[in-house]
């Protein structure tokens, strides 16, 4: 895997291979960063299920001013310090956490996002869980986004206070971009 475009572009990131996760491809990266670009300059991004940092790191790498990858396996976390320092980015915290912790975390530091990842494992209901726990945990900025990627639309479940502003088909992955009404 590499960055594909800005500052870091053509950079190595290492965690392909780390059990339990599944890197965005580059061309999926490609096409997503495309319906987001006008979202990311200064963008403080969390990345929830981070696995190597990849769309973290690409995201910083695009103009995000900051970045949380957050990962409950320790292991990910490892490769997306080493990833971070290997790149040179200073820009980004690594939280070794639960999901549901991280978003709770971050609503009692009082930190606001602009742009959240959700490439959550296959087959669970993550995706949904998330969204929901911003109702409690309001941590998305009023302009903010969400953007989901996952193998089956039925998974991509949101409440009705969003709607989707984007989505696109990849081979045999879909990509929903979401926005709170």
């Amino acid at each position: 895997m590499k960055v594909i475009s800005g500052k870091y572009k053509g950079r190595n990131i290492q965690g392909y291979d780390i059990d339990g996760t599944r890197p965005t491809m580059d061309r999926v990266k490609e096409s997503l960063f495309a319906m987001i670009q006008n979202y990311i300059p200064e963008a403080t991004v969390l990345d929830l299920f981070s696995g190597s940092g990849n769309l973290g790191i690409e995201a910083l790498s695009e103009g995000a001013k900051y970045a949380y990858l957050v990962d409950k396996n320790h292991k990910a976390c490892s490769v997306i310090k080493n990833n971070l320092s290997t790149i040179g980015i200073n820009d980004a915290d690594v939280l070794n956490m639960d999901f549901k912790m991280a978003i709770k975390y971050l609503y009692e530091k009082n930190i606001k996002i602009d742009i959240l990842f959700l490439d959550p494992p296959y087959k669970t209901n993550f995706i949904e869980e998330s969204i929901a726990l911003l109702k409690d945990y309001p941590i998305l900025n009023k302009d903010g986004i969400i953007v989901c990627e996952n193998e089956s639309l039925d998974r991509i479940v949101y409440p009705s206070n969003f709607s989707c502003v984007k989505d696109k088909k990849y081979g045999d992955k879909y990509v929903v971009i979401l926005k709170e009404l």
